[in-house]
């Protein structure tokens, strides 16, 4: 299938490693044109070189972080200025800490909110117009299953994520007559680095092996295995392009129908 994605520019936040890396890599191997970012350079190096090989499409890197507010206008205006446009914009940024709500004081609240949620708000608001001048764009947010059904020990993901679900809804509405649509991709228990971490913190808590807290996600996903990244990053893929245009306003669950909620 051609996606429509092929000379398309995307910038893909987050992007050296774990699901935005995948994500990214997607992108590339059908021809799109990448701006990537990540706080560490070297790892980020690393990650463009690989996404470059995927397909040929021209690929840069820039290191950013995404809790500060300066760099992420910076990220933006780089972009622009090297491709001219953005027509994908791939939101994403590494998960808050686990914990119970008091674990976690005003400044973890504060930072937890300005990663996830206002990260993805200033790049959506520094590329929203052009993408509804040239009457084409795709926003995508990757939150997580929690935004569906909350997850224990997770209580800023929970609250934050919840919170850009309902922006990316709202926004939806109001761009869609636009040619621009909105839509959050939820991971589920995907292995990437951050699942090792929560592994570790449940096990600790729980007493027992990551061998076994992994065990008992298996057996909680009816598929019995934890994803891939590239399983998550197809999906994204597929929101991103031509074929998904009149999809919007939707948060799809990439979970090996774990998440028993009906919508």
């Amino acid at each position: 299938m051609d996606l429509g994605i092929a000379g398309r520019v995307a910038l893909v936040a987050a992007s050296s490693k774990g699901l935005g890396r995948a994500v990214a890599e997607e992108l590339a191997a059908e021809g799109a044109h990448l701006l990537m970012c990540a706080r560490g350079e070297a790892v980020l190096s690393e990650a463009v070189a690989s996404a470059d090989a995927r397909g040929p499409g021209d690929v840069v890197g820039i290191p950013a972080d995404l809790s500060d507010p300066v760099a992420v206008a910076g990220l933006a205006e780089a972009a622009t200025a090297r491709f001219g446009r953005v027509d994908i914009l791939v939101n994403n940024a590494g998960g808050p800490p686990a914990g119970k709500f008091e674990d976690h004081d005003r400044a973890a609240w504060k930072a937890a909110v300005r990663l996830n949620l206002e990260s993805a708000l200033d790049l959506t608001r520094a590329l929203l117009p052009g993408m509804k001048e040239r009457g084409w764009g795709r926003i995508l947010n990757i939150t997580s299953v929690a935004a569906k059904e909350p997850e224990a020990d997770l209580i800023l993901s929970n609250s934050v994520r919840a919170a850009v679900t309902g922006f990316a809804k709202s926004l939806s509405n109001e761009v869609a007559a636009y040619g621009v649509t909105v839509n959050n991709v939820l991971p589920g228990f995907t292995r990437t680095a951050r699942l090792e971490q929560l592994a570790a913190v449940r096990a600790e808590a729980g007493g027992i092996s990551t061998d076994e807290v992994e065990a008992g996600w298996h057996a909680a996903i009816p598929a019995g295995r934890l994803g891939d990244p590239r399983e998550f990053a197809a999906v994204v893929a597929f929101l991103a392009s031509e074929r998904a245009s009149y999809v919007t306003g939707v948060s799809i669950a990439v979970d090996g129908g774990r998440t028993r909620s009906l919508q």
